[in-house]
């Protein structure tokens, strides 16, 4: 059950009363502004209850809400976008949409975790997550955008890569390790927005970026909270707990250094006004983009290797200031 979802009927319902007064307002004589007006100030005081200050947790379900903006949403507001399909050594993985697009007019190469709409599309999709031949493909793409000078988009939806025993057979960590490593070395610019779920290293294939924007109630993590409950305390069921310890918020994120930049979302999360967390969204990779067109290819790789050095560093200074105590 996605909490978000369940706290939101009470605002639908009060939604479809507000519409079909303003309906008979504008059908009949009478005036119902004020009705109209004392139902939308409830609305709005319930709104903010409810998502004013959201817990981790919550965030968690917000990330997952079914009406959120999924890749080929942001991907169909690029100006122009040719999709390429296949790893070239197995078969082409739905999970994984990705290809030559244009930016405003700068040419790119966007790629994407792809999720599904509803059960059928999600079954065609495995629900975002990403089989072998899904990470070689992205590889495939992360060398061809390099050899054509072009700069690397990626868009991180996914609660984690496919765990079947298929995949595994397939060499799914060898996958991942290689997208890891195409994008460690790749001569072009690499922003990675992370749009909803980014779950463990099936995310992290395609986040490893000189620029990472996070939207603000989307999630990012080691592990998925149900997976990290299962692990620590062998109950799923204390998601909540460990959601709370995971320091998976962009808020959190940020203040480690793990990602740069935060796009806001209108109270009540993205799918309520989705267009205009699109286009916020694709501004941030576009001045991201800019700036990073500024260098060269030497700071470019230099600046990437340092950025990631950096994190969990602090680490290092505990110790080093024990070792200066003693």
């Amino acid at each position: 059950m996605n909490v978000i979802v369940e706290r939101e009927k009470g605002l639908l319902e009060l939604e479809k009363r507000i519409n079909a007064l303003r309906a008979m307002n504008a059908d009949q004589p009478l005036d119902l502004t004020t009705e109209i007006a004392a139902l939308q100030e409830k609305y709005a005081q319930i709104q903010r209850e409810v998502f004013g200050s959201m817990s981790p947790w919550e965030k968690v379900n917000m990330s997952r809400h079914p009406n959120r903006p999924v890749s080929s949403d942001f991907i169909s507001e690029l100006t122009a976008f040719d999709e390429l399909h296949g790893d070239r050594h197995f078969r082409d993985d739905p999970a994984i949409i990705g290809g030559f697009a244009k930016l405003n007019g700068r040419r790119i190469m966007v790629i994407g975790q792809q999720r599904g709409r509803d059960t059928k599309e999600n079954l065609r999709r495995n629900f975002g997550m990403v089989t072998p031949e899904g990470y070689r493909k992205v590889k495939r793409l992360i060398d061809l955008a390099a050899r054509f000078g072009l700069p690397v988009v990626s868009l991180v939806d996914t609660k984690g890569a496919d765990p079947g025993i298929a995949s595994e057979e397939r060499s799914q960590s060898e996958a991942i390790a290689q997208c890891l490593y195409s994008l460690t070395v790749a001569r072009v610019p690499i922003v990675a927005a992370i749009i909803g779920e980014g779950g463990s290293g099936g995310a992290l294939a395609l986040a490893l970026a000189d620029h990472v924007i996070m939207l603000e109630n989307s999630v990012y993590s080691v592990a998925s909270p149900e997976g990290c409950a299962a692990i620590l305390w062998g109950d799923a069921a204390k998601a909540e707990e460990a959601a709370a310890r995971l320091k998976l918020t962009s808020e959190d994120l940020r203040d480690f250094g793990i990602i740069d930049e935060i796009v806001p979302e209108p109270l009540g999360g993205a799918h309520r006004e989705p267009a205009a967390v699109i286009a916020a969204t694709l501004r941030a990779i576009e001045a991201a983009l800019l700036k990073l067109s500024a260098k060269t290819v030497a700071e470019l790789i230099e600046d990437r290797y340092q950025k990631y050095r950096r994190i969990g560093s602090w680490q290092s200074d505990v110790r080093d200031a024990v070792a200066i105590e003693r």
